[in-house]
């Protein structure tokens, strides 16, 4: 059966997007070696990746790019290469490669994807969907890089989970610039 991974980074606060719906906050810290090579490294990893419509616009505008390619030319190769899924119903085309558009319930279409053959998916960003996985227990672990940063106000990836969900901590790992990854698997 194919697992499904939340890789997300938040806020200390816990915000996965500013006030304005702003990432950039993410990105925006001192360069370290050690995160350059996990970011590398993690995008290096198969999978299927999937985005709900504001990620998949926000990706599909910069990796294909020439900026891209030049800023971080491993992780531009493998975002581009990489099959991936936009859940959209206003979406009339996904024109990024190898993206298909699906316009069922993202619920409905991952279950039916995690009963197939292949290989692993990833959800980037994507709050909206990350909520509702959540909330239909569909999620198999949540990766999630906290970057040290206050927000004050945004948004969570968890708005709108109705029911709680325990999870256990299985892995952390810290880098040189303050990003601190914890790896968390929901309990049964």
């Amino acid at each position: 059966m194919r697992r499904l991974v939340v890789f997300n980074m938040v806020s200390l606060d816990g915000y996965f997007v500013d006030a304005h719906g702003d990432m950039t906050w993410a990105h925006a810290n001192p360069a370290d070696a050690e995160w350059n090579t996990f970011v590398s490294g993690n995008a290096q990893g198969g999978g299927v990746l999937l985005f709900g419509r504001k990620t998949y616009e926000m990706m599909a505008s910069f990796w294909p790019t020439p900026a891209a390619l030049q800023a971080n030319p491993v992780v531009a190769e493998r975002m581009n290469a990489l099959p991936k899924v936009v859940f959209s119903r206003t979406l009339d085309k996904a024109t990024w490669r190898n993206t298909t558009l699906v316009r069922d319930d993202p619920a409905s279409a991952v279950r039916r994807m995690k009963g197939e053959p292949g290989d692993d998916m990833v959800i980037l960003g994507s709050g909206s969907i990350v909520s509702r996985l959540t909330g239909q227990s569909l999620i198999d672990e949540y990766q999630i890089v906290v970057i040290p940063v206050i927000l004050g106000r945004g948004r969570t990836m968890f708005d709108g989970v109705e029911k709680q969900t325990r999870v256990k901590l299985i892995d952390t790992r810290r880098f040189g610039n303050g990003n601190v990854l914890l790896r968390y698997q929901p309990l049964s």
